[in-house]
């Protein structure tokens, strides 16, 4: 197999654009950040070697044998990660991309299309914290740092505005050179934007850097490839895997996806997965779960003794049975994440997606209760259900091998059968190994150091706070606030000067935080606590209710009682762990 005639960036983009070049079902999506696309385009301005592709000539009498999926344009963290079905048809030759997708799918974006990531801090629901970007590159002068020579980025409309003021930037939408068809629309383009409008280094760069881009994108044929020439399936596939070993290695959901396209009868297995990974991922204030995860979901749930994740366990047998429970699998899951979401937890506060999948088991076992997460009915088996998973996720039970948890947990739940939620029989079977969820008097310590802004700071204060209904939103509230925090206030407030390290140093930590729901919290703001506490709380009952709830000792809340106030409610924190815990 010896190399082709090398294509151009420009003439492979347009082809791809022309559904000319398309991807196998076995290919895994598209994964590469923003930065990993600026690169690729500077390697190509330095005129570094980016590897050879390797396309499959595709038999039209093949056309409707396989399942093929388009270039994704325009990709969205969000709403558009899955590349788009897609027919090829006509009679001019198709080229399935074997190796080569991400690079190649990354120059479709940079010149074509627009890539939409979550701004941080916003939350994943809200439409305005995912901008479009489109790629830029700075005209006017070389990347400010790092290896890269060329400025690329990508940046928003308003981002990319012109700023006469500003001499250092003109930034260029790369797509624009496409319709530059001779090095001539280059030079008339500085002409009239550059030239006179930028000091002449600036020009002078200007004008090598859009003529490489020019060159690179129109004239170099930079795309050597292989071309793979077959009908049979089998010698693509192995192929495929062989090449993709030395890169990115190849998951198994992937692999597996391909094969379950395959022996699927009447579903199609990818797009049937990949939309049901996205259900799942916009329950409640939404979760992050994979394809990997449903597919291991699926082997538990279906019953198969061994769950591991080998090709194997993935014949033709098990791929029709696990076709033949799909609705019972995509119930037990989507009902066991709505229950976990009612608990309070997210994708930021959920750090074990596996922790989900014996929940989903018990749901299964009960026969798929559909009013489970709210019936009155069920109110202390969620009590049990909920306790057990604060512990898992505390005590870290599903790190390391989770098939090692997994099985043992479904032999106790099925042997269970309808009764309440198995925790003290879980308990029992996991004591002394590895994976126990027995707490020790060292457990509760580390317990107590927990700090704020940390997934499992919040997890322990939903043990404190069972009582709360997290299908409203609770925020993690500092009681003393946070920004009083500083030197200048505390000395203000009366703190004396060598304790100030140790103030600054407690507020953060657990003694001093509370689940406060969301518009309270709002109202609360960097009110003082003990000012706060007085106004909201003004009846002696309401105080003693508040100080039950939240574990406050009965004091002063003033800036001089803080380190004791810490102190006290430690203690008071450290006993409510104690009697659920130990």
């Amino acid at each position: 197999m010896a190399y082709e005639t090398p294509l151009t960036i420009f003439e492979v983009v347009q082809d791809i654009s022309a559904n000319k070049y398309i991807l196998p079902s076995i290919q895994r999506e598209f994964t590469w950040s923003t930065s990993q696309i600026e690169q690729l385009f500077d390697s190509l301005m330095q005129e570094y070697p980016i590897g050879a592709f390797l396309f499959w000539e595709l038999p039209q009498s093949k056309y409707g044998d396989y399942e093929f999926y388009s270039f994704l344009q325009n990709y969205h963290e969000r709403n558009a990660r899955h590349n788009p079905k897609t027919n090829p048809s006509g009679s001019e030759k198709v080229m399935a991309v074997l190796d080569g997708q991400q690079r190649l799918t990354s120059l479709y974006i940079g010149l074509k299309g627009t890539y939409a990531y979550k701004i941080p801090h916003k939350q994943w629901n809200n439409d305005s914290a995912f901008p479009k970007r489109k790629l830029y590159l700075n005209v006017v002068e070389p990347a400010p740092e790092g290896d890269n020579k060329y400025d690329f980025r990508f940046l928003t409309a308003e981002e990319a505005k012109i700023d006469p003021d500003d001499q250092g930037h003109y930034w260029f939408e790369v797509g624009k050179i496409l319709k530059m068809s001779e090095l001539s629309d280059v030079t008339d383009f500085l002409i009239n934007n550059i030239l006179y409008a930028y000091p002449k280094e600036c020009g002078t760069f200007a004008n090598k850097t859009l003529s490489q881009l020019f060159k690179v994108i129109h004239t170099q044929p930079i795309i050597s490839y292989y071309k793979v020439r077959t009908e049979e399936l089998d010698k693509v596939l192995n192929i495929f895997i062989r090449v993709n070993s030395g890169g990115t290695p190849l998951s198994y959901s992937d692999l597996l996806l391909s094969i379950a396209t395959a022996q699927w009868e009447t579903l199609d297995a990818r797009e049937e997965i990949t939309e049901f990974v996205d259900e799942l991922n916009s329950i409640g204030r939404g979760f992050n779960v994979n394809k990997d995860f449903v597919l291991k979901s699926s082997l538990v749930l279906t019953d198969f003794r061994n769950i591991a994740f080998k090709v194997d366990n993935f014949n033709k047998a098990n791929m029709l049975k696990i076709e033949d429970n799909w609705q019972t699998i995509k119930t037990a899951l989507y009902s066991a994440f709505t229950l976990v979401s009612s608990f309070g937890f997210n994708r930021d506060s959920l750090k074990s997606n596996n922790a989900v999948i014996p929940i989903a088991y018990y749901l299964k076992m009960l026969g798929l209760p559909s009013n489970f997460e709210t019936s009155m009915a069920h109110a202390e088996n969620r009590k049990k259900i909920k306790k057990w998973l604060i512990m898992s996720l505390i005590k870290r039970t599903f790190s390391g091998q989770p098939d090692n948890v997994l099985r043992p947990l479904r032999d106790i739940i099925a042997e269970n059968g309808k009764n309440d939620f198995p925790i003290e029989a879980i308990t029992e079977r996991l004591r002394g190994t590895s994976k126990s969820i027995v707490f020790t008097n060292d457990d509760i310590e580390m317990l107590l150091e927990h700090r704020y802004g940390k997934a499992e700071t919040l997890t322990a204060l939903m043990l404190l706070y069972p009582q709360l209904d997290f299908n409203n939103q609770f925020h993690v509230d500092h009681m003393y606030p946070k920004s009083k925090f500083t030197k200048k206030v505390l000395l203000s407030k009366g703190v004396a000067l060598e304790l100030i390290g140790e103030y600054m140093d407690q507020v953060n930590n657990i003694a001093n935080l509370q689940l406060l729901a969301a518009i309270p919290n709002i109202e609360k703001q960097n009110e003082d606590f003990d000012i706060w506490f007085e106004k909201t709380h003004s009846t002696e009952a309401e105080k003693i209710q508040y100080r039950t709830i939240n574990y406050l000792p009965d004091m002063e809340y003033s800036y001089a009682n803080f380190l004791k106030f810490t102190n006290e409610r430690r203690r008071l924190i450290r006993r409510r762990f104690e009697e659920l815990l130990l």
